[in-house]
């Protein structure tokens, strides 16, 4: 599609798709300044004024206020985030970072984590200011840095050095909500109204060093691999909170499959059954492996990472047993540690979200959901304001949506784009 043909929302993800904001962890990161530059000029294009906080070199946040017609009601936070994880680029069919529209589709890494929701913000702002319309609430724009690294120099330390851009606010909307699912073909949506809480773990594994020629018996490397693998297969149990559970009554009042069997519930959903089931239970997988520096020396320390996302109020007791998992061989360090939130499915915005939707997509159920990951969110309920998932995207039956958050080939429909912005406008003008 050339330049004049594609709609503005698609222009506007493609343009931050192009720009390289790749965040690798640990504060290694090509850095934010260069996206929320442009998120900047854009909302100062709409007679905005733009704030900028970068409190490391060129980990950069931009917030803008929408002043609202009523200053008696409390303001709304609409916040994206402006990185995303690292492609290799070897694995895709596009270049990861070239922003390519093909067969319909917007590709490129950002796609759908969360530049789309970027553009869908700034052009619903867009249409409702171009229109010389005023919402009826303030409506706080951010847009933040690291959130691919736990948000700890990005949404955290705003929240703490720069809370006046937050001030009035009670509740916040972003990503991982709002997007289409088909269940026995039948389309729902998901209002997702939690997060499972976060720790990223580091195991480490201390040997004696030697060569590696030597009958060893207390190779750091051995030790590392049992307690990984330890990890990797263990099946933690299912259970479920009142918003996993008002997930599967909706599921199966929807196609009428009984509720007694969850993971057979979700296997309905089709592509969206894996980001489902890790809903209902804790999840643990390694995702990094760091040991040895030569083919013939057994090093001293092995070290591995694992990515746990654990049902909200479950934390401690996951770590005493993950710790029995692994033995007392292998110590256990906390890199990260944030809380999980649930919230009712209940109130004026969440009605005003599930209007919005049935306005563009009349008599398709809207059920609520606990999103087995995490978001900006968790930062913003330390200072009181209660967070939602609402980026509006009414999807293909056969897109497997939920399975290119951070895969390859990550891509979303142009109409989809489309949509989420009208939704999304019709959701600012009337909440």
């Amino acid at each position: 599609m050339s330049d004049s043909s594609l709609p503005e929302v698609a222009r506007i993800a493609r343009d931050l798709i192009r720009i390289d904001t790749s965040n690798f962890g640990g504060g290694n990161s090509k850095g934010e300044r260069e996206a929320a530059e442009y998120v900047g000029a854009y909302l100062a294009s709409l007679g905005l004024e733009p704030e900028y906080y970068e409190p490391i070199p060129n980990r950069t946040n931009v917030m803008a206020r929408v002043r609202g017609s009523n200053p008696e009601r409390p303001a709304l936070v609409v916040h994206g985030h402006l990185d995303v994880v690292p492609a290799m680029a070897e694995d895709w069919s596009v270049d990861p970072f070239e922003g390519v529209v093909r067969d319909g589709m917007l590709w490129g890494r950002g796609a759908v984590d969360m530049k789309n929701m970027d553009a869908m913000i700034l052009t619903a702002v867009a249409d409702l200011l171009r229109a010389g319309e005023q919402p009826e609430r303030d409506l706080i724009l951010v847009f933040f840095a690291d959130e691919e690294n736990g948000g700890v120099e990005g949404s955290a330390l705003v929240v703490r050095d720069r809370p006046e851009w937050f001030s009035g606010a009670t509740e916040a909307i972003s990503e991982v909500g709002g997007y289409s699912i088909t269940v026995d073909d039948h389309r729902a949506y998901l209002l997702q109204v939690g997060e499972k809480a976060l720790m990223w773990l580091r195991l480490v594994a201390k040997g004696r060093a030697g060569h590696g020629s030597r009958y060893h018996e207390q190779n750091a490397v051995t030790r590392l691999a049992e307690a990984v693998a330890a990890v990797g297969r263990t099946r933690w149990p299912i259970r479920l909170t009142p918003t996993t559970q008002a997930l599967l009554d909706g599921l199966s009042e929807l196609t009428g499959r009984p509720i007694d069997d969850p993971d057979a519930l979700a296997a309905a959903a089709g592509p969206a059954e894996a980001f489902l089931r890790s809903t209902f239970r804790t999840t643990a997988n390694p995702t990094a492996l760091t040991a040895g520096y030569k083919h013939n020396v057994i090093p001293e320390t092995a070290e591995a990472l694992i990515d746990v996302r654990v049902i909200p109020g479950t934390e401690d007791d996951v770590l005493a047993e993950l710790q029995r998992i692994v033995g007392d061989d292998v110590r256990i360090e906390t890199v990260v540690r944030d809380i999980g939130m649930e919230t009712p499915f209940t109130g004026d915005l969440v009605d005003a979200m599930v209007a919005a939707l049935g306005k563009h997509d009349p008599g398709v159920p809207v059920i609520p959901y606990l999103l087995g990951a995490g978001t900006d969110n968790k930062a913003l309920a330390s200072i009181g304001i209660t967070g939602y998932g609402f980026a509006p995207l009414q999807l293909p039956a056969d897109l497997d949506f939920t399975g290119m958050f951070h895969g390859v080939d990550e891509r979303v429909p142009v109409e989809s784009l489309v949509f989420g912005q009208r939704v999304l406008t019709d959701l600012l003008r009337s909440c």
